[in-house]
């Protein structure tokens, strides 16, 4: 038989857009002559849904659109996901299950048993786990079908008995098929292709695997779906950050035409760099904005996110603001020309003196007698943020948010000013990173002027401002950055590798005290493991500090 797997960008809780995708690639595949075309988890709804699920017209909705999907599976069977509803009394109300449908009806409901709560994942909030497993026949072929985590073998509830294809196997399936709605994170394309691998091995039969594609606010899939022998070899690897449709031919218990090849392994910053324009390009596309607007200081950060911005939408769709103050060096306001004048985006010059000045005047008074201090550097961040939240409101341009993932971690930041916007670009990024996809963007010719890049960082809120005033060096910072939040490492183990006592409880002191900013700030674009927003719950009056 001839299937296909249809790696496709969906849209939560648009079921006319997702029902015409899915529909109209169900005719692309039967006019390529496939038997069965597959589709990711909860394709039909989009993933994740979160509490969009405790609506009962979501589900009746999902469960319209796949009885309209159902009468165009004639002459093809199809497979795709979708929350469906429990009947039975005792447990959640939902089940994460696939349809199998064939002849223009449903033909097998597959339900998903291991339900991942953790990082981002929230499935057992909402999902009942399945207790019956049973292989799809189709065309004289036992199919093991299995949602995402159930051939993960990552058993993290005790209330699981067994693993799906620990039971589907007895059943003697000649293929498996795993539908996935697997997050990007720059680390996760290997460690997928490791697990599946060993998976198609264990169970000594051929794996067809299908994730998703496309940006769900901070949440990114990158694709990459696969296919592998029964010996666990990969023998195709479809494209990431792109929709594709793939014809794969199955005879003989073996997929075949295809023979093992080596993982196109991507370097972290191509994919961090792919993730995020793909990150920006859908936030805009699925909210129905199509303008951006940031600040741009003349620095790397929001050089970067410009970049990054007018890659995703277009320059003529980014409107970048200059908005020195009375201490911006004339290099600072160059540098952020120069990148105007190499991109070819929007910008207008809005200087703050004035306006800063005017705040100082009026709080004279109360604050007689008193020096300078960050009160009036705030003051000017704030100046800025009233500035481009007036240019979006007056112009439905949506804000970026500049802050990099260690200006985030620690609090270095301004609420209300550098750190209002939308959606955070750059917020899962570390300032190392930051100049690696600076040097990245800049492989084929100076996009991001060579200053910016070179100079060292500074808000230019105070004469002679660095961030090393601050902070300590950012290759020393984000290293110890990365063993407290993404290796989730106690102050005393990252001390014992050689790191200042000191200085290791100052930073995760600065990280846990700054939890009440990242409450307030946009979602952020998640291209780590462990990223700030809702893979990361952290109390903000909680005093553990190491």
């Amino acid at each position: 038989m001839k299937i296909a797997l249809a790696q496709l960008n969906y849209h939560i809780g648009n079921f006319e857009y997702n029902t015409k995708k899915i529909i109209d690639h169900i005719e692309q595949a039967k006019a390529k002559g496939a038997d069965l075309v597959v589709f990711a988890e909860l394709a039909i709804c989009g993933y994740p849904p979160r509490d969009f699920l405790e609506f009962d017209e979501f589900i009746d909705l999902c469960e319209k659109a796949a009885r309209e999907i159902a009468t165009h599976c004639k002459g093809i069977a199809c497979i795709v996901g979708l929350p469906v509803k429990n009947d039975i009394l005792a447990g959640k109300d939902l089940y994460n299950a696939a349809y199998f449908m064939e002849d223009g009806r449903l033909k097998r409901v597959v339900k998903k048993a291991l339900l991942p709560n953790y990082d981002v994942f929230d499935e057992y909030r909402y999902f009942e786990p399945a207790s019956h497993f049973e292989c799809v026949d189709f065309k004289g072929i036992k199919i093991a079908v299995t949602i995402c985590e159930d051939l993960w073998n990552i058993n993290n509830n005790p209330l699981y008995v067994a693993e799906p294809m620990d039971e589907l196997i007895r059943q003697k399936p000649k293929l498996m098929i795993n539908i996935a709605a697997s997050p990007f994170s720059y680390c996760h394309d290997d460690e997928r292709i490791e697990v599946l691998s060993n998976n198609a091995k264990k169970y000594n039969l051929p794996l067809l695997y299908v994730n998703q594609v496309g940006a769900q606010t901070e949440i990114i899939f990158d694709g990459g779906s696969l296919a592998f022998d029964a010996k666990g070899n990969l023998i195709d690897e479809m494209p990431y950050f792109k929709e594709e449709l793939r014809i794969y031919e199955f005879a003989d218990n073996v997929i075949t035409g295809h023979h093992p090849i080596q993982h196109q392994t991507i370097p972290d910053v191509e994919q961090i760099y792919e993730a995020l324009v793909l990150g920006i390009k859908d936030y805009f596309a699925k909210s129905g904005f199509s303008k951006a607007v940031l600040g741009l200081s003349g620095g790397i950060d929001s050089a970067l996110v410009c970049a990054l911005a007018c890659r995703a939408l277009g320059p003529e769709n980014v409107m970048a603001v200059l908005m020195p103050s009375k201490y911006s060096s004339d290099h600072s306001i160059q540098d952020a020309l120069d990148l105007v004048s190499n991109i070819g985006c929007q910008h207008e010059i809005i200087p703050i003196k004035d306006a800063a000045d005017a705040f100082d005047s009026m709080m004279g008074p109360a604050f007689k007698g008193l020096p300078f201090n960050l009160t009036e550097e705030n003051i000017q961040a704030r100046c800025r943020g009233i500035v481009v939240m007036a240019m979006s409101n007056k112009f439905g341009y949506i804000l970026l948010n500049t802050s990099n993932k260690s200006e985030c971690a620690v609090g270095y930041g301004t609420l209300y000013g550098d750190m209002c916007g939308a959606i955070g670009v750059i917020g899962d990024v570390y300032k190392t990173q930051v100049y690696q996809l600076a040097h990245y963007i800049n492989k084929d010719g100076v996009v991001i002027p060579e200053n910016s890049i070179v100079k060292p960082p500074s808000a230019e809120l105070r004469p002679g401002q660095k961030d090393s005033d601050s902070l300590p060096d950012y290759d020393i910072l984000d290293k110890i950055l990365h063993q407290y939040i993404e290796l989730k490492q106690s102050s005393t183990a990252i001390i014992s590798q050689g790191y200042d006592g000191a200085l290791v409880k100052r930073i995760i002191k600065m990280v846990n005290t700054a939890e009440f900013k990242r409450y307030q700030t946009p979602p952020i674009l998640r291209v780590s493991p462990k990223a700030f927003g809702m893979g990361r719950r952290m109390p903000i009056v909680g005093k553990y500090l190491s």
